[in-house]
Order: C-alpha cells, then sequence, then structure tokens
C-alpha cells in the first residue's frame, strides 16, 4: 500500500522520507515548476522563501531544543541543515540552494519515493498528508475547506531583501555578534541619532506595494514576520526595541554603543550575499532601494532580492486536526506544515516529521503517536488541537507551551536548561516504550 504526500516544501519532504525510510511507498506530488507561487524561485524542494535562518541552534532556546528533538527524532532537514550550514553566531542558518538541491537529490534518489509534477485539485484515495503550504493553491484550498467545514483563514506574511556582500560599506560597520555571544557573523550597520532621524521619517512616508487579490486594508499579519515599515509607524522609537535594538553590540572603532543598528546576515557560506535582518517589507522595490540606502554602510548596496509580501493561508486547528496531525473528521488524512498553524521552519519540519511517522504507523495497524507534553513538539501538537478555536493564530516553539517545572527555579538560564533536559530525558522514555 502507498502514502501520497501533497507538497514538496519543509514539511511534505520530511513526511516522505519518515515514510520511505520505514519501507513504505510514497506518491509525492509536487506542483513546481508545471505551477510555481509569488514567493518561489526554484524548482527545488524544500525552498527557503523568506530567510536562510532555522532559528537559534542553543537548546536553552525552545527552536534549539526542538532541533535537538528532531535530531533525536532522524530529521532529514535538520541533517541536511547541519552539512550546508552559514556561520551566524549561535543562529542555525544555511546555504539555502545548497540545502534545497541537497535535499532534492536525496527525495529525488530513494526508491521508496516516487515524485510526480502535477498540481493536486482533489484529495487523492487512501492515507494522505497533505502539505501544500502557505501558498496552497486554489484547488487545494478549496479541498481544505470543503474538508474542515470552516473557512481557512489567512494572513500576510513578508520577506526581507537581500543584497550582495561586496557592495557594502564596510568602513561604516563592524563585525560581531549580540553580548559578544557565538562567532562575530553578523555584520552590523550603525546609526546615529540624526541618521535614524532620518531613516525613519523616510521609512514610515514611504509607499506600499498593493497586495495581489485585490486586498488592501484590514489584513492580518502574522506578528513574527511584520513588516518593518507597519512596525515603524507605531512609533519612533518601536525599531530601536526591535530589529534595530543597539543592545548588546559595541562598535569597535568608537568602543561605544550605537544609537541604532541594523544586522545583515550571510546568506551563503562564500558571504557574498547577505540578508538584511527583521526588514520584512511590503515596500515597492523602488522604495526598498531608496530608503535602506539612507543606512550608511548600505548607501551603495545592490539589492538582488527585493522584500516581498505573499498570502498565508491556515486551517484552523483547534476546531478540526488532532494532536496526531489527523484531521478529527478524516483520519486517513493528516496535514502538516504551516497549513496547521504552526510557523516557523523548523515547526513545519517537525509538524511534517510526526505526520509522516503517524501516516507510517496508521498504515501498520499501530495506534498514532501523541508526543509527551514536555517536549516542544508534543507541546506544539497539544496547542493546536487545544487552542481557542476563537481568532486562532500561528504559533512558534516557544517555553510557554510547556507545563511548568515541578521545582521553581528563578535562575533564567537554569530553568531553560531544565526544561531542555527534562523534554530530551522524557522523548527517550517514550520511543523507548512504543518500539517495543
Amino acid at each position: 500500500m502507498r502514502v501520497t504526500v501533497v507538497g514538496g516544501g519543509l514539511a511534505g519532504c520530511e513526511a516522505a522520507w519518515q515514510l520511505a525510510t520505514r519501507g513504505i511507498k510514497v506518491s509525492l506530488l509536487e506542483m513546481r515548476p508545471l505551477k510555481s507561487t509569488p514567493a518561489h524561485q526554484t524548482e527545488y524542494f524544500a525552498e527557503l522563501v523568506c530567510s536562510n535562518s532555522l532559528g537559534s541552534n542553543q537548546i536553552t532556546s525552545a527552536g534549539g531544543l526542538l532541533k535537538e528533538e528532531l535530531k533525536f527524532l532522524k530529521s532529514l532537514i535538520i541533517e541536511i541543515a547541519l552539512q550546508t550550514f552559514v556561520p551566524a553566531g549561535g543562529a542555525l542558518a544555511v546555504d539555502r540552494n545548497r540545502f534545497a538541491q541537497m535535499i532534492t537529490q536525496r527525495i529525488m534518489s530513494h526508491p521508496n519515493i516516487e515524485v510526480k509534477t502535477e498540481e493536486c485539485t482533489s484529495l487523492p484515495e487512501g492515507i494522505v498528508i497533505i502539505a501544500t503550504g502557505p501558498l496552497s493553491s486554489e484547488p487545494m484550498v478549496d479541498v481544505l475547506t470543503k474538508m474542515t467545514k470552516s473557512e481557512n483563514l489567512s494572513f500576510y506574511d513578508a520577506a526581507a531583501p537581500i543584497v550582495t556582500g561586496e557592495s557594502i560599506l564596510t568602513e561604516h560597520g563592524f563585525w560581531g555578534a549580540r553580548y559578544g555571544k557565538g562567532t562575530p557573523d553578523y555584520f552590523n550597520c550603525p546609526m546615529t541619532e540624526e541618521e535614524y532621524e532620518l531613516f525613519w521619517n523616510e521609512l514610515v512616508q514611504a509607499e506600499q506595494a498593493p497586495l495581489h487579490e485585490g486586498i488592501e486594508d484590514d489584513i492580518t499579519v502574522f506578528e513574527g514576520c511584520i513588516p518593518i515599515e507597519v512596525m515603524a509607524r507605531r512609533g519612533k522609537k518601536t525599531l530601536l526595541y526591535g530589529p534595530l535594538r543597539p543592545v548588546g553590540l559595541i562598535d569597535e572603532r568608537t568602543g561605544k554603543r550605537p544609537f541604532a543598528v541594523v544586522q545583515l546576515r550571510k546568506e551563503n557560506a562564500q558571504g557574498s550575499l547577505f540578508n538584511l535582518v527583521g526588514f520584512q517589507t511590503r515596500l515597492k522595490w523602488g522604495e526598498q532601494r531608496r530608503v535602506f540606502r539612507l543606512i550608511p554602510a548600505l548607501q551603495e548596496a545592490e539589492f538582488v532580492r527585493y522584500g516581498v509580501m505573499h498570502r498565508n493561508t491556515f486551517i484552523n486547528a483547534p476546531k478540526v486536526l488532532k494532536a496526531t496531525f489527523q484531521l478529527k473528521d478524516y483520519p486517513n488524512v493528516f496535514v502538516a506544515g504551516q497549513l496547521t498553524g504552526v510557523e516557523g521552519y523548523v515547526e513545519s519540519s517537525a509538524s511534517g516529521l510526526l505526520a509522516g511517522i503517524n501516516a507510517a504507523r496508521l498504515l501498520g495497524g499501530q495506534e498514532p503517536l501523541v508526543l509527551p507534553e514536555v517536549t516542544i513538539l508534543g507541546a506544539l501538537a497539544r496547542y493546536l488541537e487545544e487552542a481557542d478555536p476563537n481568532g486562532f493564530q500561528p504559533m512558534n516553539a516557544n517555553f510557554g507551551l510547556l507545563p511548568p517545572l515541578n521545582e521553581r527555579i528563578k535562575d533564567k538560564q537554569k530553568r531553560k536548561e531544565e526544561y531542555a533536559k527534562r523534554s530530551l530525558d522524557s522523548l527517550k522514555q517514550f520511543l523507548e516504550i512504543v518500539q517495543k
């Protein structure tokens, strides 16, 4: 018997891999490059469209702990990310082209995976994992809407621009990591109060590009990807507590903390491309070039990709989804990735991993797994099932999802270390039991 996975993004590839490595035949349906989306630029699987960072690598962060859980569960996405990493301080950033190419090669060459380049317009028979992502085609959105008996929710997500490394005026900045943690892999572009004042004034007045589908007003944007110009309009100092915060950074040329700092992160191992950290935007391309070049180190910046804004679609998970990633009314149908309401590359991969494992168990006559609530993945899956369905919004991995520790620990670092230890110990014990 064969399982069908719809979608070749992070979640779909991870789900297909988990099934295939368990000896199960998989049909992986992906519409690109036959039909593309507004955000994708290549024909590769698992293309990263917003940023090349998979978040913190520190086990004392929720994202870092989730990565450790996925390593233990033999995640393909994390394995390839570690092989294609780009130095980024305490974060796991990747060379996005090598990352997507290597995942594509692994998926295409696995004997148990049959790749079909076609758009899925109806629900396949048998056990199915739907992982078509936040830019699902209209036919797939219609399928999901009918199955969930409710409207899909949508919000708008923005990507940051990328500039060439050789166009950065390095004499106007310095290398360094915040608080000196990790290697100094970020290039910091400092601004004086006067320079920031000019930048902020031009930013809040800059012209935005119209949204697709004729929707211009009253849109919902996930807070973690809010456009920088929208953030700036909340107040003149808002950016100074957000992406331009100078805390933990000392300009080695002056020995002082700058008034404001724009951080650039490497996009590839060669350092020939850099991402403007936190600069997700929907400004018109000409406006991006004009306003962002007001940053002294970027006066001559060459933009190889401008920021764009696109639609994200997701289901109202608490109404229709179980913590196993099965639809409540269709136990043979799993949903994975950002469609479920998880937010983030690693979270999407994690949902695909668990959906793949559970589809394999269902096919083998076993009960699908609900991971311990003290694990990040288990807690995130439970959140999707148990959150308030009224006004449901996407969720990142975070320690707030976990139940409190038995012992109150005042030291924040030690408390996070204990969360991590409890999670990994519990996961190991749980898997030892279910694998007997």
